[in-house]
């Protein structure tokens, strides 16, 4: 036989382990500062590109792609090129999808804190980088799939199947979510409204999180963990049950992130009905990877990789037992919009992911570099002070959930909310804050000390070389299944079959979902008196996007007593036919807004952004004081409203014509209104006194950031008007 010799590149492997480490310790630290923000809520005041709004998608982004997304590619690039006996087909294509990748991290970091946002979670960035996105991804599929195609070893090992699947889903997902209509370079609106965009986000959403932080995860761990810990897969069967029925049944269940929502009740149960399913081969694979390690609990004691992957491999099967309960309607609404939901992300990001990242890389650097770890003492430490970190962080959010869903249902004996302040709520959680700060604290001390330990080890080692290998070249074998072959075994040497099987098992329930929702208008009953917003309360959106409110309120009230009796009427699918982007949200920190129009007075809402305490003792949000200060910029109103026009909304040639007329007459109204406050005639007139005497440029009211804003919370839902005794409620 013909032993052909070659290179696995390991060069770009080390590369990307070293971005893991970098942007790790990047997004656990603003992690962090983020946390503090809820103890200290004007800990970075007056300076806007520090906001809570804005780095919260900066955390998120920093941690999903940045992070994770390069140890993906770090343990993707050596276990590939390992199971395929070949070197990754094009040193150009992995170098591009390196330095594209990181081009990408870095343009998150610029824009998310400067404000430019489309809101959608987890896929926040702008169109421009949507497009870079893509393209990046391409070259890595087509890097890994022409590899594969070159390769010397006839069948596809477990690992595979999952990579190929992570490909083409996580394609298919970013593109169909990320359609936005263009305004400008940095400015676009997406093509969805309201119900549909809140589904199609939803089913990117969930779908993110199973395809980009869990299927190449699983990918890894049947690799890396038989290696780890040099026994074999405990079950090949159960690994082909894992696979197929993981990738089909994982697309679906995206709605039950939308439960007692305004989307079709029919979409809803589906949800339910698969994400129900979801725990069978969620947990077959843990139990794969966990009963390989049999007969090797002796080295797991001892080997901190192993101990890094027991834990990471627990914290999965944790996540998804809770996240098939959490489906359940009667538990989600207790969970939603409550820091149980923060409890249970964390566990998955930093249990699942982040341990099994740092097993991989306290595994892989010392083989790269031709030495011993430098300090297996420190590798325990850091797993010791990570998993401390991770239940001091994990547990008090748990119970932080259960306290307000307890006191936000609570009623008296005659009916009436027993905490009807919003703040009782947030003032009562404050010491689970605190615990959450300490262990998040603990779980960036242990990155730094694996840090640390990797410098050392790095420094002690070798230069990194691509590493010399050789195996025998694969011979062509009949395309049909030969005697007595199985027929995943004759899949298995199948690489194009089997990449389209798992794209139209990934498709169907997509397909099922999407189309008959964005179609069929009866899913979406229109209301005659929803109007499209007026020009100004459009830019007062788009500034609210811009500041990120959407974090830390929703603007979807549900159906239950207690919602309709604090906020009012709960929503219907018709009052957002005009939001693109939909602004539902997911974490309730502050009040749901959906009805908060006209609840309070201009000047309220101006105290407000200026000063929260100062309206609300005890509040936790942040002051917005460049909002009252900046001028509007007004130079794209109409741009905007015609790509609305091009999206279905129906604003007239005349309305747009007459944008700036309206929105000087509106800023004009808010602004009279304003000067029924003394405190707020005597300092703007105090302004625009020493501006005069200085010589500055003085900015009237009625043309600030602040006026817009106000104009679109006031708009809030009083489309619809609802009198007390016809609120209709439901338990």
């Amino acid at each position: 036989m013909e032993m052909q010799q070659f290179y696995y590149n390991n060069k770009i492997v080390k590369k990307f382990i070293y971005a893991t480490l970098l942007w790790g310790v990047v997004g656990f630290s603003v992690g962090l500062l983020l946390a503090f923000m809820f103890l200290f809520p004007n800990l970075t005041d007056g300076i806007s590109w520090l906001s809570f709004g804005r780095l919260r998608p900066l955390h998120t982004n920093a941690v999903i792609f940045a992070f994770v997304g390069n140890a993906i590619f770090a343990g993707v690039y050596y276990s590939l090129q390992r199971l395929l006996k070949a070197r990754m087909a094009s040193n150009f294509l992995s170098n591009f999808n390196f330095w594209g990748w990181q081009l990408i991290i870095v343009a998150a970091a610029i824009t998310l804190p400067l404000g430019i946002t489309t809101s959608k979670e987890y896929a926040e960035l702008e169109w421009p980088i949507d497009i870079a996105i893509a393209l990046v991804w391409v070259a890595f599929g087509v890097n890994m799939i022409w590899t594969i195609l070159q390769r010397r070893q006839r069948h596809l090992y477990v690992a595979i199947w999952f990579y190929l699947a992570t490909f083409v889903t996580v394609a298919v997902l970013h593109i169909f979510n990320s359609l936005e209509l263009p305004v400008s370079f940095l400015k676009s609106y997406s093509v969805y409204a309201g119900v549909q965009d809140a589904l199609v986000q939803w089913w990117y959403g969930h779908n993110a999180v199973a395809f980009f932080l869990t299927t190449p995860f699983l990918g890894l761990m049947y690799y890396f963990v038989p290696k780890a810990a040099n026994r074999p897969v405990y079950s090949y069967r159960l690994s082909i049950v894992h696979f197929w029925s993981l990738i089909f049944i994982y697309i679906w269940a995206g709605p039950h992130h939308l439960l007692y929502s305004a989307l079709p009740d029919w979409a809803q149960n589906l949800g339910v009905a698969f994400s129900v399913m979801l725990i069978a081969p969620s947990w077959g694979g843990m139990i794969n990877g966990l009963l390989t390690l049999r007969g090797a609990w002796d080295k797991v004691r001892v080997d901190p990789v192993l101990k890094f992957m027991v834990v990471a491999i627990t914290g999965y099967g944790m996540a998804t037992f809770e996240g098939p309960m959490l489906s359940l309607k009667n538990v989600n609404a207790i969970a939603h919009f409550s820091d149980w939901i923060i409890a249970h992300v964390h566990v998955g990001a930093l249990a699942w992911n982040g341990f099994l990242a740092f097993g991989m890389i306290y595994w892989l650097v010392p083989r790269l570099f031709k030495t011993n770890l430098y300090s297996f003492a420190l590798a325990n430490v850091h797993f010791w002070v990570g998993t401390l970190g991770i239940i001091l962080y994990a547990l008090p959010m748990y119970v932080a959930g259960f306290v307000q869903a307890s006191m936000w249902k609570q009623f008296n004996p005659d009916g009436t909310l027993t905490y009807g302040n919003f703040l009782e709520t947030v003032n009562e959680i404050i010491p689970m804050y605190w615990m959450r700060a300490i262990g998040g604290s603990m779980y960036i001390l242990g990155a730094i000390i694996m840090l640390y330990n990797i410098i050392r080890t790095v420094k002690a080692g070798s230069d990194v070389t691509d590493e010399l290998a050789e195996a025998v070249a694969l011979t062509k074998v009949p395309s049909h299944r030969t005697k007595g072959e199985g027929y995943h075994t004759w899949l298995e040497r199948k690489p194009v079959k089997l990449t389209i099987y798992a794209t139209i098992a990934i498709l169907i329930g997509g397909i099922v979902q999407i189309i008959p929702t964005l179609l069929v208008k009866s899913n979406i009953p229109t209301i005659s008196s929803v109007k499209p917003y007026t020009p100004l309360e459009l830019e007062g959106r788009d500034l609210y996007i811009r500041e990120g409110c959407v974090g830390c309120h929703s603007q979807m009230i549900r159906p239950f007593r207690s919602e309709v009796e604090r906020y009012g009427e709960y929503s219907k699918a018709g009052e957002y036919v005009y939001d693109h982007p939909f602004l539902w949200g997911s974490k309730r920190t502050g009040p749901d807004l959906h009805r908060v129009g006209q609840k309070y007075n201009d000047n309220w809402h101006l105290n407000h952004m200026y000063d929260p305490q100062s309206t609300s003792p005890g509040s936790i949000m942040p002051s917005y004081k460049w909002l009252i200060r900046n001028r509007l910029d007004k130079s794209a109103t109409e741009d905007k409203m015609r790509a609305m026009v091009t999206l279905g909304v129906p604003y007239t040639d005349e309305e747009i014509t007459y944008a700036q007329a309206s929105m000087n007459q509106q800023g004009k109204m808010i602004e009279e209104s304003l000067y029924q406050d003394p405190d707020f005639v005597k300092n703007y007139e105090a302004d625009k006194k020493y501006a005069k005497e200085n010589g500055l440029e003085f900015i009237e009211m009625k043309d600030r950031e602040i006026v817009a804003i106000i104009a679109y919370i006031q708009r809030l839902g009083t489309d619809i008007k609802v009198k007390d005794d016809q609120k209709i409620s439901k338990n």
